[in-house]
């Protein structure tokens, strides 16, 4: 935290102006700790803030209570100037037991402030988490400034009117020290306050512990020697409009909705629940009443797909979502998208793997599967969204491009981008692109395969239409009759076609576009969740009067027309990926350019200063 301002009294206690905050919760699972952020982000857009979280899941559904395994973690950062990360290391790190200390001192800025639940730092807690001492103790966090809260007994005493048992009382106490750092950081009680009221309406006495914990909380704070100042943010100047704080599955629903009210076409989406993609299906149910969205839980991953293929066989928008091994038991129903030519979206949100993996945990290992990750030659366009609001555009654009060109469209986001969240400007509903479906109505002049001289595509006929009957499935397919053909002439025609319209998928985009000199001595090139990290990387070396350049890639594959020229014009290419170097791969195999790669696979995003150090090495 940078110190603004001088001193201004508020409250008998000073308040002190700073740029930029970072604040990490910690705790078990069961101590609320999402919730928790989440409070603490819509209180901040409520605020006027920028701001960016990363919440962060164990891996193991009922963790050892008190545990390092255990230990669920939310960061925010927020500031009075727009930012593109959560941020690197915390400025405050709140912690509810020894085992969340123990698992995030190490990331804590030094001179930072530690929040400790100080009741819960007993024997048994302090031995669970591998302390032989306690730490609030010991001098060991004589580095920070340690502020130690009786939240337990805090919470027990604000709510000893309360009818609740003792087990359901205990679950406000994050409540209670979210008051506290709402005190601290001057945010306003109001937005979790009418949450409470709205999400425990129907439980009254709930509604009221939550309630008084929260001020409980903030009173304390108010009222302790333990605070010498709260600090304030001022608000970020951010592009005039409508805003509301969105998490990227957020925007990628509202964006599929969108898409399906564009192209006047019903929106049908069948999958399995699998970690972290299954939120999207409770999301899209959510809207079956209102956007007439229809959701289908599959038993497995193959049904799903195929539940999908079937749908825009029909006439639908068939999607389908998973993650990294969902994608493999999908990939036969992919290529049989592919073989009969239908529009099908196919959303895989990237966790650490392989095989099962890390299942909580964000990584951008799927992009060689995606594509080229099926068996024969088998072409599809693949998306990548750069930050939680751009899934919204992202969606639409995949809706746009599978309907056009009769392919299926992947859409590459993460575990990280489906979870954090920023403050993202409600669009223009008129300048939304225009997704213009035709199909044939008549007899005359239709075949099957008969093709869109411009884009490729086949038509889209609507089984139930007298003459308009075909055949689908499979097997190869004869050039514009659709008939089932084993001539070997035929088949390379066939596949040639196909890979050709999803090369033509290029011309649609717009020019690539450099944030930085057009040409130099090194271009950073990124795609998916890296962005935020990489801008803000290459941002900082450029203060120092550095020259550096970077592109981030929306459209993966085909690559952009232009791109082999942009990458010829510089001396090096430097790719930051959260895998082993696919994207490096895909790079060198299609320009041959020496790429160079800075690759991090620890289920994690990368830090500001990882990739900044990189970039130095360079210029």
């Amino acid at each position: 935290m940078s110190t603004l301002t001088n001193e201004t009294k508020r409250d008998e206690k000073p308040t002190e102006e700073v740029g930029r905050v970072t604040i990490r919760f910690a705790g078990d699972s069961g101590d609320g700790i999402q919730l928790s952020g989440n409070q603490f982000s819509l209180a901040t857009a409520f605020a006027g803030n920028d701001l960016g979280t990363f919440p962060d899941y164990p891996a193991e559904i009922r963790a050892p209570i008190g545990s390092p395994r255990g230990v669920s973690s939310f960061q925010i950062s927020f500031s009075e100037y727009p930012i593109h990360t959560a941020g690197d290391e915390p400025d405050v790190l709140v912690v509810m037991n020894p085992a969340a200390l123990r698992v995030h001192l190490r990331d804590l800025n030094r001179g930072g402030i530690i929040i400790a639940n100080a009741d819960n730092f007993t024997e048994t807690y302090l031995k669970k988490a591998g302390y032989s001492n306690n730490p609030l103790e010991d001098g060991s966090l004589k580095a920070f400034r340690v502020i130690r809260i009786p939240v337990n007994q805090l919470n027990s005493k604000a709510l000893e009117n309360s009818p609740l048992p003792k087990k359901e009382k205990d679950r406000s106490r994050n409540f209670l020290i979210l008051g506290v750092v709402y005190w601290l950081y001057d945010r306003p009680l109001e937005p979790s306050i009418e949450w409470i009221e709205q999400t425990f309406a129907k439980t009254p006495d709930v509604l009221e512990a939550n309630r008084t914990a929260l001020k409980a909380g903030y009173n304390y704070a108010e009222t302790t020697e333990l605070f010498t100042r709260h600090y304030t943010v001022r608000k970020a100047t951010l592009p005039p409009g409508e805003y509301r704080n969105v998490t990227g599955t957020d925007a990628l629903v509202l964006g599929l909705i969108a898409a399906s009210y564009l192209s006047d076409t019903t929106l049908f989406y069948a999958s399995y629940p699998i970690t972290p993609a299954s939120e999207i299906l409770h999301s899209l149910a959510s809207h079956k009443k209102d956007f007439g969205v229809r959701t289908f839980q599959a038993e497995d991953e193959i049904a799903a797909i195929c539940a999908a293929i079937g749908a825009s066989y029909a006439g639908d928008i068939g999607m389908t979502g998973t993650s990294g091994p969902g994608m493999a038991l999908k990939s036969e129903g992919i290529g049989l998208a592919v073989m009969v030519e239908l529009p099908l979206v196919v959303i895989n949100v990237q966790r650490a793997g392989p095989s099962t993996g890390m299942p909580t945990k964000s990584e951008q290992s799927d992009l060689l599967q995606a594509c080229v990750g099926r068996n024969g030659d088998c072409p599809v366009a693949v998306l990548a969204p750069a930050s939680t609001g751009a899934c919204f555009d992202v969606a639409i654009e995949a809706v746009r491009l599978a309907t056009k060109f009769m392919t299926p469209v992947i859409i590459l986001t993460d575990g990280f981008l489906a979870n954090s969240s920023e403050p993202w400007r409600l669009p223009d509903i008129e300048r939304l692109p225009d997704i213009r479906i035709e199909r044939p109505t008549s007899p005359d002049g239709f075949w099957p395969y008969l093709r869109n001289e411009r884009t490729l595509a086949r038509p889209w006929a609507v089984p139930g239409i007298p003459g308009l009957e075909h055949r689908i499935g499979g097997l190869e397919k004869e050039d514009v009759t659709g008939d089932v053909s084993y001539d070997p002439r035929n088949h390379e025609k066939m596949v040639n076609l196909r890979d050709e319209k999803i090369r033509r998928i290029a011309l649609e985009y717009p020019p690539t576009v450099i944030f930085g000199e057009p040409a130099g001595k090194l271009l950073v090139v990124g795609w998916g969740s890296t962005y935020g990290a990489i801008m803000s990387a290459v941002e900082n070396v450029r203060a120092k009067g550095r020259k550096v350049s970077y592109v981030h890639l929306h459209h993966i594959w085909p690559l952009p027309t232009d791109l082999g020229e942009v990458l010829g014009r510089f001396e090096k290419v430097l790719v930051p990926e959260l895998n082993m170097g696919q994207l490096r791969m895909l790079l060198r195999g299609e320009y041959g350019y020496p790429v160079v790669g800075f690759n991090k696979v620890q289920g994690c995003p990368f830090k500001v200063s990882e990739i900044q150090r990189r970039i130095e090495e360079f210029v």
